[in-house]
């Protein structure tokens, strides 16, 4: 079990080995002796479910009065990389669930809404999720602009929103006013950690002073704000920032604004497909060529990043030898999951924020369990009482149902972390270091842990 550290106290360290072999693959992990059932032919989720649609279910889906859920990810838009994955993962969890008799013996129902990366048609899918669905909790949203488009919408109707991907700062500071009256939490640590993380890197590979290009939007500004912080506290030099507009298609004004003093650094706040369009633009005008490092933070931890950029007239990748951090899932119940997903998605290794994804469903659903109740409200006094020690730690959410069933406290321990909320609804932050190798591969180096 990793040690939580404050946010002043930031150990690097080796990477927890994640790799599982094809040994134990045939293992029943959707199952535990006490508390689950053989999946049936309707509920076994070893197909990856149709991401293409705004509007879906789970294939474990009824329409009796058992639990609805909702999921706000993000299948088409700037971030459909990831949303895809985040889909399959929240799909898994319910099919898991219903296949160990589901919430107060009745199947859980999930019905799936894309978000398309954009802040308007969240807040239409959130109104849709919460008045005409009426589900008691949603899983999403990813970008932060879309949780903070949707957030009031799921407060105003009593919906529990956990995201396993919104990192801006303000969410924080909003529900420390008191504006989220506890319906809101995440799985993912907020960026006022990983902005010190990024600062401390930055450091330890002596950068004195570090340009920052990033998306205007509550992702970018919450980011940049952290690390210009942290950066300026380890006594580094930051230049004014240049922010581009979320819907921008052309950057070349921007990566010249960024490059211009030739810094010791440019860190980047993107998502992967206009990411991949800046990194480009700065190839292309001979940016790329100077001593300057580039430095990239989660919305561009993929996998697909140095083909997304591309090549040069050499065939080297464009990419080669980034750095950057992203929220690292080291979670006790990490391997189990990892198992799980890749034999019900053909061998698909879990992407970034696919375990946090599981996490935030597999939290709704004992919250739910634990407060005999599919009312939003009932299911939020229960969130950190299922997720928060004391009480038995579980890593098998079918293990952890029928625990609470038999009138038990459990400590859930997740894919991701711990799972331990504070009052603000934050997770404790551990992150990965990682880079682009000459293969054009993206691999961890390190890991950095932040606590708060």
């Amino acid at each position: 079990m990793h040690k939580t550290l404050s946010p002043n106290h930031i150990v690097f360290g080796s990477r927890l080995h994640q790799g599982i072999g094809k040994v134990g693959m045939a293992i029943a992990l959707l199952l535990t002796a006490t508390a689950c059932q053989p999946p049936t032919e309707d509920t076994a989720g070893t197909d990856s479910p149709d991401t293409g649609s705004s509007d879906t279910t789970s294939s474990s889906a009824t329409s009796g009065a058992g639990l609805k859920l909702g999921s706000l990810l993000p299948v088409t838009g700037d971030l459909a990389q990831y949303g895809g994955p985040m889909q399959d993962a929240a799909t898994l969890l319910v099919d898991t669930i219903n296949a160990c008799e589901g919430v107060m013996g009745q199947p859980v129902e999930l019905i799936a809404e894309d978000n398309q990366t954009e802040p308007s048609a969240g807040a239409a899918a959130m109104t849709k999720l919460a008045e005409v669905d009426q589900v008691a909790g949603v899983v999403g949203a990813a970008a932060s602009s879309v949780s903070s488009a949707s957030v009031d919408i799921a407060v105003r109707n009593r919906v529990v929103q956990i995201s396993p991907a919104s990192t801006s700062p303000v969410f924080t500071d909003r529900a420390k006013a008191g504006d989220f009256e506890g319906f809101w939490f995440r799985t993912a640590p907020p960026d006022t950690f990983q902005g010190i993380a990024l600062a401390t890197l930055a450091q330890e590979k002596g950068f004195e002073n570090v340009a920052v290009l990033a998306i205007n939007n509550d992702y970018g500004n919450g980011l940049v704000e952290s690390f210009s912080s942290a950066f300026a506290g380890l006594g580094g030099a930051i230049a004014e920032p240049t922010l581009y507009a979320p819907d921008a298609t052309t950057f070349d004004s921007e990566v010249i604004s960024a490059f211009r003093d030739a810094p010791d650094a440019v860190m980047l706040v993107a998502y992967p497909e206009t990411g991949s369009l800046i990194l480009k633009a700065a190839f292309e005008q001979g940016l790329l060529d100077s001593d300057t490092q580039l430095i990239l933070t989660d919305g561009m931890k993929d996998e697909s990043i140095a083909e997304l950029v591309g090549q040069d007239a050499d065939g080297a990748y464009i990419v080669s030898g980034v750095i950057g951090t992203a929220p690292s899932a080291g979670g006790p119940a990490l391997d189990g999951f990892t198992t799980l997903y890749k034999a019900a998605f053909d061998d698909r290794d879990p992407g970034v924020f696919d375990p946090n994804t599981w996490d935030a469903a597999a939290v709704l659903v004992l919250a739910a369990e634990a407060a005999q109740s599919t009312n939003g409200a009932d299911i939020k006094a229960k969130v950190a009482e299922v997720a928060n020690t004391p009480g038995t730690e579980v890593t098998d959410v079918c293990e952890g149902l029928a625990l609470v069933r038999n009138g038990e406290d459990i400590n859930y321990q997740g894919a991701s972390s711990t799972i331990e909320f504070d009052p603000q609804g934050d997770v404790v932050g551990r992150y990965d270091v990682w880079t682009i190798t000459d293969e054009g591969q993206l691999e961890v180096m390190e890991t950095v842990d932040v606590g708060g």
